[in-house]
Formats: structure tokens, C-alpha cells, sequence
């Protein structure tokens, strides 16, 4: 193998992958170095998205969600199940085939494209040089006209709640589970405690999830979170909002818990605590002081629009760099950065970004709040339309939930749109989509939407804009 390429990237993640694969599609020498290792101790790539993080998740949240519809409301279909039981071992195994058929599918990708994949820890020196230490090797030199750091992010670690990888465990620790814990604590609300919470809700767990802000979700639009907290409340998701967590200790085989929020003190004790407060760049180790790369207060990789650093030739995509977490703003920066080190045209459109939450009801987003509106003193025009009147919703038995429509009043400018109901995730798309073509929202209230679809209620919610919804009362 050469040591010399064109590109270099940093990092075999959703951002990294993508970027490796378009930077050989578009005619360059490639290498990617990634030092992940499964649970055997083999490479695999894909990063924390693939192998403990967006996909392993997502199994366990249909499995989960399967398992919950046919205990408590397949009846209601008609369906009679007399009894159901749980194979946690089947799912879990279920969860890592899946796993370890799209990382091998990246593995297959690379050898298609030609990237050269290591195996191994990368570090930037100066000179675009890339420093790889192997798990079971000595360390060797790798030289690049241009090097991409993409080396994601890692879960941020409480000192009042240290992980022991048994009883108090992160993110990943907690998709690990041999059993539904009969009481589970999670620190912090977020998309990640939210998510992992349900899971082990469905199965049988009591869940009680501490979140330090005032407000849930804070953010999501205020209706919808309000709406979202709503429904899990009914589902038995126990959330303690202004929790302020004090300590976490591991006492024979559970743990207690100690936090105060409005009303005092409180303390509580679970099998098992997850702490979910989010994530942190994963540059310790990556970049050598002689590299010329400069980080920000909160530790992310300085970039411009382009994801361009302080060193000539290097680029930092994906959750080392400013902007939300999410896999596909990393994936998208990717492409963006091959294209222009091929001296092709190329950005992200930063204001068109979904987040999606696979809870159940699911929650997406694109663009602005309500409350950003409001702060920034931008004039709007809202429409919403309730779940429950949309016929398909109703078929499913899925009717909670609502769309919601942000329009300027001048432009007819979509600003923002939000969705907590069935299939979300994929209904937002739409939204995406018509923001990405400048569309107003007068061209999605023209535009003809099956019937009967949930897609219907994005159009119900644009037409309520101004007015003129046909299956919900205009005020």
C-alpha cells in the first residue's frame, strides 16, 4: 500500500465514509483511517452511528415498538394474541446482524471505489502528514494533499455520575442490556435519553428520566414538545423536568440517585442508570500542536462555511465542527468537501437540516421555532392540524400528535415545520425538500397529496396557514 494520497480522511463515521467514497468517486487517491473495533475486535467501520449509536438504536426501537403494539393494541385491531413473550437475546442478536451487515457493506463500498482502509488511531501532524498507530502495531506515516478530520464525537461523562460500563453506563452501554432493568434512571431529556428510554419503556422497564432544563424538549418548538410530553406521560415515561442531578453511586446492585429540582431534594434508586447529557468532539489525541489547527472554546475543530481549518489543505467535518450532531449534516459536509477539493462547486444548506426523534409518537423538525420567531422578531403566520382527523392516522391507530406550519406573512417563505405523529421522520422530508427549492407555502397547499395519506396532514397544516384548512375549524 501507498503511503501517499490525495486525500486523508480522519474518522470512518457517517461524515468520513461518505467523504472518502465521493473523493474517490471523483477520481482521487483515498485513504480512510478508523481505529473502531466490534465487540470481537475486528475493524468495522461506520463509526459510533453504525455500530453503537443511529442504527443499533433504531432496531431496538422497532423491536421494541413491535413487541409493545402486540401486547397492548393489537386487540383493538381485532388481532387476539393470547400470549406474548420477550426474546431479548433474539433482538439483541436481530440488532447486531443488522449492524454487521452495513459495516461490512462499507468494507464493500471501499473496495468498489478503491479506499484504502486502516485500521488504527490517526493523528494530524504538520504537513498534511497522518500519524496511524494500530491496535497490535507500530506506528507509521501517511502523506495527503488534503486531509479530512472526521472523527465524530464521544458521550460526555458526569464526575457526579462516572461510568462503570455495568450499572452506570452511557448511550452504548445502555443498547447492551441482557434484560429490561425493572427500574432505569436516565440523566437527560434529550434525543438520546428520549429514545433509550422508550426502549426499555416498551419492554417492561420503569423509567424515570432526570433532565436539568425547565422545559422539555427545549429544542423542539414548544407545541410540539408540549404535545410529545404529553403522549409519554400517557405511555409511562416518568420525566423530571429541573432536575438537577448531585450524585450517582453504585450501592450493591443498584444505584441511588440524588437530585433536587423545584420542590427540594429527592432522592431515587434504580437497577441501572444511563447518563445521556449529549456528546462532546473527539479531538483529544487527534491533532498534534504542530498542525496549526485551531479549536474553539467548546472544543470543536474552527472551520469557516466550508469547513475549511486554520491549516492549509486540512478540512473537519461532521460533530468535530460547529452545527448539530446528526449524521447526515456530517455525511452532506462530506460531499461538500470532496466536490471542492475536486475544484467542483458545492455547499450545505445549514437552514434545511431535519432532526428527527424515533420515539413513538415520532418528532421532526426543519428550520425555525416558533420561539426563535419570536425572539428574533421575525413576523410569521402559523397553521397547525391535529393527527386526529387525518383518516390514515386514524386507520393506524396512531392519531396523537399534530403538524404545524411557520410561513413569513410578506413572502409566503416557509420558515419552519413540525411534526410529532406517525412516521415523522419520513413525513418532514416533504418539508425539506420544498425549503431546498425555495417553494412557498401557497406551492405545497396547490400541490395534489394522496388520499389517505399522513402526508395529508403536512398539506391540512399549510392550508391552515392561511386559513383554509377543509378538515379542521379555522380561528
Amino acid at each position: 500500500m501507498s503511503d501517499k494520497y490525495d486525500v486523508i480522511v480522519v474518522g470512518g463515521g457517517p461524515a468520513g465514509y461518505v467523504g472518502a467514497i465521493r473523493a474517490a468517486q471523483l477520481g482521487m487517491s483515498v485513504a480512510c483511517v478508523d481505529d473502531w473495533r466490534d465487540g470481537k475486535g475486528k475493524p468495522a467501520l461506520g463509526g459510533t452511528c453504525l455500530n453503537a449509536g443511529c442504527i443499533p438504536s433504531k432496531v431496538l426501537l422497532e423491536s421494541s415498538e413491535l413487541y409493545h403494539r402486540t401486547r397492548e393494541e393489537f386487540a383493538g385491531h381485532g388481532i387476539m394474541i393470547p400470549e406474548v413473550k420477550l426474546d431479548l437475546d433474539a433482538m439483541q442478536d436481530r440488532k447486531n446482524r443488522i449492524v454487521r451487515q452495513l459495516t461490512t457493506g462499507i468494507n464493500a463500498l471501499f473496495r468498489a471505489n478503491g479506499v484504502t482502509a486502516y485500521n488504527g488511531r490517526g493523528k494530524l501532524l504538520a504537513g498534511r502528514q497522518v500519524e496511524v498507530t494500530p491496535q497490535d502495531g507500530d506506528p507509521h506515516l501517511l502523506h495527503a494533499e488534503h486531509v479530512i478530520l472526521a472523527a465524530g464525537s464521544l458521550p460526555v461523562e458526569l464526575p457526579i455520575a462516572p461510568f462503570d460500563g455495568e450499572y452506570i453506563v452511557d448511550s452504548e452501554g445502555a443498547l447492551e442490556f441482557d434484560r429490561p432493568p425493572q427500574r432505569l434512571g436516565v440523566i437527560g431529556g434529550g434525543v438520546i435519553g428520549l429514545e433509550l428510554g422508550s426502549v426499555w419503556n416498551r419492554l417492561g422497564s420503569e423509567v424515570t428520566i432526570l433532565e436539568a432544563m425547565d422545559r422539555f424538549l427545549f429544542m423542539a418548538d414548544s407545541q410540539v414538545a408540549r404535545e410529545a410530553q404529553r403522549q409519554f406521560k400517557r405511555q409511562g415515561l416518568d420525566t423530571r423536568l429541573g432536575a438537577k442531578v448531585e450524585s450517582a453511586r453504585r450501592v450493591d446492585d443498584h444505584v441511588e440517585v440524588r437530585f433536587s429540582d423545584r420542590e427540594g431534594d429527592h432522592h431515587i434508586t434504580v437497577d441501572k442508570l444511563v447518563v445521556a447529557v449529549g456528546r462532546r468532539p473527539a479531538t483529544e489525541g487527534l491533532i498534534d500542536e504542530s498542525a496549526g489547527i485551531v479549536l474553539t472554546g467548546r472544543g470543536h475543530v474552527q472551520v469557516d462555511e466550508n469547513c475549511r481549518t486554520s491549516a492549509d489543505g486540512v478540512w473537519a467535518i461532521g460533530d468535530l465542527v460547529r452545527g448539530p450532531m446528526l449524521a447526515h449534516k456530517g455525511s452532506e459536509e462530506g460531499m461538500m468537501v470532496a466536490e471542492m477539493i475536486a475544484g467542483r462547486s458545492a455547499e450545505v444548506n445549514y437552514g434545511a437540516i431535519p432532526s428527527v426523534i424515533y420515539t413513538s409518537p415520532e418528532i421532526a423538525w426543519v428550520g425555525q421555532t416558533e420561539e426563535e420567531l419570536q425572539q428574533s422578531g421575525q413576523a410569521y403566520k402559523v397553521g397547525a392540524f391535529n393527527m386526529a382527523a387525518n383518516g390514515r392516522a386514524k386507520a393506524m391507530a396512531q392519531a396523537a400528535g399534530l403538524a404545524k406550519f411557520l410561513s413569513d406573512p410578506d413572502t409566503d417563505a416557509i420558515l419552519g415545520v413540525h411534526i410529532v405523529g406517525p412516521m415523522a421522520g419520513e413525513l418532514i422530508q416533504e418539508a425539506v425538500l420544498a425549503m431546498e427549492f425555495e417553494a412557498s407555502t401557497e406551492d405545497l397547499q396547490r400541490t395534489v397529496h394522496g388520499h389517505p395519506t399522513l402526508c395529508e396532514a403536512l398539506h391540512e397544516a399549510a392550508l391552515s396557514v392561511d386559513k383554509r384548512a377543509i378538515h379542521a375549524i379555522n380561528r
